[in-house]
């Protein structure tokens, strides 16, 4: 089934992600709307300068989602949006400032919450 979304980070058009994915629908619901999820999920991870890896690490222990998946959808962002992820990994490798492993804990927790009442207020 292919499901087309979009979006933004920082001003930056996001792109189409054009994905093939398998996803029960009695667990995760439209397979379009995890993808978006796992989207706005990620664009919350840039704002928190999070390397893929760490993202994958946080999306997948706190959200229970497969690091293949949050990979699969990064990769298809990277494409649609060289210039900004040529930017944003430059700024990561100059990061000296990196937050500790319980306050990104923390903030994932948190944008994890605030993306689950986005959902029910909808």
């Amino acid at each position: 089934m292919k499901k087309i979304i979009s979006g933004t980070v920082r001003g930056y058009h996001l792109g189409v992600v054009d994905l093939s994915v398998k996803i029960e629908d009695s667990i995760m619901g439209d397979s379009a709307s995890y993808i978006h999820m796992v989207q706005h999920l990620i664009e919350k991870c840039l704002i928190f300068n999070m390397t893929k890896e760490e993202c994958m690490e946080a999306l997948s222990k706190h959200a229970k989602i497969e690091p293949v998946i949050t990979s699969t959808v990064w990769k298809e962002l990277e494409k649609e949006n060289k210039e900004f992820f040529e930017s944003y990994s430059q700024s990561q490798s100059k990061e000296d400032d990196r937050m500790s492993e319980a306050e990104t804990s923390a903030m994932i927790q948190r944008m994890i919450s605030d993306s689950s009442q986005d959902s029910t207020d909808k």
